[in-house]
């Protein structure tokens, strides 16, 4: 682990960048999408078909792995890369969503969280130092701070005590990060990323993104969107928050989102994506394509003899028909999921593909129009 961790930003194209991220384990190419592998796993998802499809890097989750099988045991056993079975860059979340979605069972100081796990009801606590030290122990390429997030639509004084906090939280990361690389357990390969909160208020998302640049860390993601606030809503708070941020280090668009979301947001200059939505809705009998969202549950695919895009790469895609595809789903066989779950992750990276290649080639805008008309199709 002796690459030292970089950006380059390749060419811009309007908003849109075309870049690489250099970490440990490898190159990331950007605009770039992880498939999200919360537990140490992309659903139904083989690694070797993630690899094949394209992608770059993946997401795991600290509050998760935490819990079960917990960081030290993973550490033992070799880290999450020689646990999973990836050996390309792995991106770790710290748990500030799970703290945001898991309100029940948690209760926030400025220390850090308490809460219950969701799995057996025992005790914890997470602070920024300890989210901190399990991504050291998970052995990650890409460290998050422990942020709080908050549900929106929300209160302005709720809103920007969260963004106080999670700046708080940032600084006592950063320093908790300097200590792991100062004992050898990160290397230079290894970074950790900032996020900017604030809701959709711009006064504070500005305070948030200054106050984080002045850290100078390595990456910074803009967190608390898709959490109930409007497509046009987020998109006017990546226009007022991405060019706060500096162009030589990557940006990240935590949990986001649909194809269209991704393609909107990389005008207004993000480089990193993660969703769960590929996988789930793969789960839940929907696949998406260069025609548009496609709901295999529907009577119409019964009979269907052609595959979901018969020009695709991916074999999930190319070689079922929409036909089989549909009984499998009807029948609930584990088959069905795996093999949406598989084509979504592969359409995911076909286009992140097409959009570094329309930035290369300067045509991006055209590019986005015509994609979008496509994309908004539904079946």
């Amino acid at each position: 682990m002796s690459r030292t961790f970089s950006f380059r930003l390749a060419k811009t194209d309007g908003g849109a960048r075309l870049g690489e991220i250099t970490t440990a384990h490898g190159v990331i190419r950007t605009p770039a999408f992880m498939p999200v592998g919360t537990a140490a796993t992309v659903k139904a998802v083989y690694v070797e078909q993630l690899k094949a499809a394209g992608a770059d890097v993946i997401l795991a989750n600290t509050y998760h792995l935490m819990l079960r099988p917990g960081a030290e045991r993973i550490a033992k056993l070799g880290g999450l890369h020689a646990f999973m079975r990836w050996d390309q860059p792995i991106l770790t979340d710290s748990g500030g969503f799970q703290v945001m979605s898991l309100a029940k069972l948690r209760k926030i100081t400025d220390e850090g969280v308490a809460f219950q796990s969701h799995i057996d009801g025992s005790s914890h606590m997470l602070t920024p130092e300890r989210a901190v030290e399990i991504q050291c122990l998970l052995g990650s390429d890409i460290h998050m701070q422990l942020d709080e997030c908050v549900a929106l639509p929300a209160s302005r004084q709720e809103t920007e005590a969260a963004m106080l906090r999670s700046l708080a939280w940032a600084e006592r990361s950063r320093v908790a990060f300097a200590r792991c690389r100062d004992r050898g357990q990160a290397g230079p390969g290894q970074a950790l990323f900032g996020i900017v909160q604030g809701g959709i208020d711009a006064a504070l998302r500005q305070r948030s993104a200054d106050a984080l640049v002045a850290m100078d860390l390595p990456g910074y993601a803009v967190g608390g969107l898709a959490v109930g606030e409007t497509q046009q809503e987020m998109l006017a708070t990546l226009e007022m928050t991405t060019p706060r941020l500096p162009a030589d280090k990557p940006r990240y668009l935590m949990g986001v989102g649909t194809p269209i979301d991704l393609i909107e947001s990389v005008a207004r200059g993000v480089d990193m994506f993660d969703c769960v939505m590929p996988t789930r809705s793969g789960r839940h009998g929907q696949a998406f394509t260069w025609g548009g969202k496609v709901n295999l549950r529907n009577a119409r695919f019964a009979d269907d003899p052609a595959p979901l895009d018969a020009a695709s790469r991916c074999p999930a895609a190319r070689d079922y028909s929409r036909a089989y595809l549909h009984h499998l789903v009807k029948s609930e066989e584990y088959l069905g999921a795996m093999l949406l779950s598989w084509a979504n992750v592969a359409f995911y990276q076909e286009l992140m593909a097409a959009m570094r290649s329309a930035i290369a080639e300067g045509r991006f805008a055209a590019w986005l129009a015509e994609t979008k008309a496509r994309l908004s199709e539904r079946h």
